[in-house]
């Protein structure tokens, strides 16, 4: 991987990871365009990069990262577990699931869902507005949601998003939820690939995967910024109208 190669990568994971568009989706597309083979080194690039994503949310939710905030991280612990029993039980099915056509399927289907949500959701005067007043069982309802993330398209942030606003939250404290409960499962995942990978580092090209480091950590940074700004002011739709047409488009070229 050139450092080219590691620019493009970087941005793509440090825009798409937050937002309800699936990363990994784009990275298997944007791999495939540019070339880049799916090997051992590409991993391990994967892990730098995603570990620069979660440094971003960190540093945005600092104010969050706190033993006053416990009984905050305890529900996020609960919403982390369905998604870390299935993902263990079944990960050689997911595995086999990455695919373009499946990514190009899970978007149009993503998509749809997101307009159809958007078009019955109803803000209620018990509607949630604040991420520490998320119940235990809206928790566990937004880690059920999560496990469908597993297949590659479906994106990690849309459907825990998606399962926030149907078990009571509002657009922001679902995204703040969302973007909190990326911290421990993007952590695990880092943590297990580099365990995995961690061979294929010393034949690494650290100056590209250095650059790409930067780049998806300044990315990540402000696309959660301006992505919160914009879920207080308009809806999901947006997202909707874009993974439909996406996909499409991926079918027709594949």
């Amino acid at each position: 991987m050139d450092i080219f190669q590691a620019i493009i990568i970087g941005i793509i994971e440090g825009f798409t990871e937050f937002l309800p568009i699936s990363s990994t989706g784009h990275m298997i597309v944007a791999s495939k365009f540019l070339g880049i083979d799916q090997d051992s080194v590409t991993k391990a690039y994967e892990v730098i990069i995603q570990f620069a994503a979660i440094l971003a949310v960190m540093l945005i939710y600092k104010d969050k990262i706190s033993l006053k905030k416990i009984n905050l991280w305890m529900k996020l612990f609960i919403a982390f577990l369905p998604l870390a029993i299935v993902g263990f039980i079944f990960k050689d099915q997911i595995k086999s699931l990455f695919n373009v056509e499946t990514v190009a399927w899970m978007f149009i289907i993503g998509g749809i869902i997101f307009l159809i949500v958007e078009y019955f959701y109803k803000e209620k005067p018990n509607t949630v507005k604040e991420v520490e007043e998320v119940s235990y069982i809206q928790a566990i309802w937004v880690g059920i949601s999560q496990v469908f993330a597993l297949v590659p398209g479906t994106s990690r942030s849309g459907a825990t998003i998606i399962g926030g606003m149907l078990a009571g939250l509002d657009r922001k404290t679902s995204s703040d939820f969302s973007f909190l409960l990326a911290i421990p499962v993007m952590g695990a995942v880092t943590a297990y690939d580099l365990l995995k990978h961690y061979k294929e580092f010393a034949d690494a090209n650290w100056i590209a995967f250095s650059v790409g480091f930067i780049v998806a950590f300044i990315v990540a940074y402000i696309t959660v910024k301006l992505f919160l700004v914009f879920i207080q002011k308009f809806s999901f739709v947006p997202f909707g109208i874009y993974r439909i047409i996406f996909g499409i488009i991926l079918l027709m070229v594949i």
